[in-house]
């Protein structure tokens, strides 16, 4: 096994970067201009197939895309992230050739932006319990329902929505829909006030007979909760690798800091900071390497479950503790809420929750590992 990048991500790990530092803006509104930016660059569909009008760049390269974006950026990263991995792959991994062609090249292109609607208030970690119905109407379906904190609620053009058309089936009668926003009877709530991730929109999306056609259903009917299922895979790669791009920032902020501190005073960095420090960075160095190996197991098209899970959980918690600590170093000014490290730690926090709780991580890297 190679431990070291190829020079050819290498090569795009620094495009990524100098990206992120030139052409990303850092503002307080929904980053609507970075989403154009990364679409011209191809960003927006990275992993996709040239075909469709992808970048047909590997899997781990659009990891490090999304590592080198959340860098500068988290809400950025976590926008694209949920676009390409559960907004855009449902469509090519089970639309029907007329629906590709409606939809993926848009997607793929960043002319329309992806969004996933799964969560409901009394279905989170438990995705089967789904109260959000499809009634059979004509050639088509009524749908209705509620469901929560979907990411850039109200600014994506196209959701991937999961209802049940029978809740004593349980898994078995939820079904997936393509929706395109502005569909009569379709309507999102108020951006929700989170502690972090405040670019990127989070709103309720709510369904009023909400008439789809039969040709908007994704894959047959009952097999929504395997599609989801099998998304979350790689969306839990994504959010593994903002969380390292995340905590990689807050250490390198941090480093920085202790080294101006020393010159300023004249004295070295005290043992407890250096081995703080040392510590996050080893740290830091293991995480990277689970989420790449996580990349390249699912590039490979082998079941990536455990690998996913492991990254996710293991890297999520190092960027709230590197905040943590960091701000620690780095003193009470660094608790100000319009400091870098600060808005580093609001923003870590929600990798720890969305695409499965990092306790539902655990309990799939066990069930995975005591399995007979």
């Amino acid at each position: 096994m190679n431990f070291v990048l190829s020079e050819y991500h290498q090569i795009k790990r620094e495009e990524f970067r100098r990206f992120g530092a030139e052409e990303i803006d850092t503002g307080d509104h929904f980053p609507a201009e970075n989403l154009q930016k990364a679409a011209r660059r191809g960003y927006m569909g990275l992993p996709l197939p040239r075909e469709w009008g992808g970048g047909g760049e590997d899997f781990l390269t659009y990891t490090i895309l999304i590592e080198e974006l959340s860098r500068v950026c988290s809400s950025t990263g976590a926008i694209i992230a949920v676009h390409t991995s559960v907004g855009t792959f449902p469509l090519f991994y089970y639309g029907t050739e007329e629906q590709k062609q409606r939809y993926l090249a848009g997607l793929a292109g960043g002319e329309l932006l992806g969004a996933f609607a799964l969560t409901e208030a009394g279905a989170g970690s438990d995705a089967a319990a789904l109260s959000a119905s499809a009634v059979r109407k004509d050639d088509g379906y009524l749908l209705n329902g509620t469901k929560l904190f979907i990411t850039s609620g109200g600014e994506a053009d196209l959701y991937t929505v999961f209802v049940t058309l029978d809740r004593s089936l349980g898994h078995k009668g939820i079904t997936a829909f393509l929706i395109e926003n502005g569909t009569p009877g379709l309507t999102s709530g108020r951006p929700e006030k989170k502690m972090g991730l405040n670019r990127s929109n989070t709103t309720e999306l709510r369904m009023e007979d909400l008439y789809v056609p039969v040709s908007n259903r994704l894959s047959a009917e009952g097999s929504g909760f395997g599609i989801a299922m099998s998304l979350l895979d790689g969306g839990r790669i994504g959010i593994a690798a903002q969380a390292l791009g995340m905590a990689g920032a807050v250490i390198d902020f941090t480093t920085t800091y202790l080294k101006s501190r020393q010159e300023e005073t004249g004295r070295k960095t005290d043992q407890y900071a250096a081995f703080e420090l040392a510590d996050l960075a080893s740290r830091l160095e293991a995480a990277r390497l689970l989420v790449y190996r996580a990349a390249l197991v699912k590039e490979s098209g082998r079941k990536c479950s455990r690998e996913a899970s492991m990254a996710k959980y293991y890297t999520s918690d190092l960027a709230v503790a590197a905040a943590t600590r960091c701000i620690d170093l780095c003193g009470f000014s660094a608790a100000a809420a319009d400091h870098p490290l600060a808005r580093s730690f609001c923003d870590a926090k929600a990798t720890q929750i969305y695409e499965g709780t990092n306790q539902i991580q655990r309990l799939v890297v066990a069930r995975e590992l005591l399995k007979s």
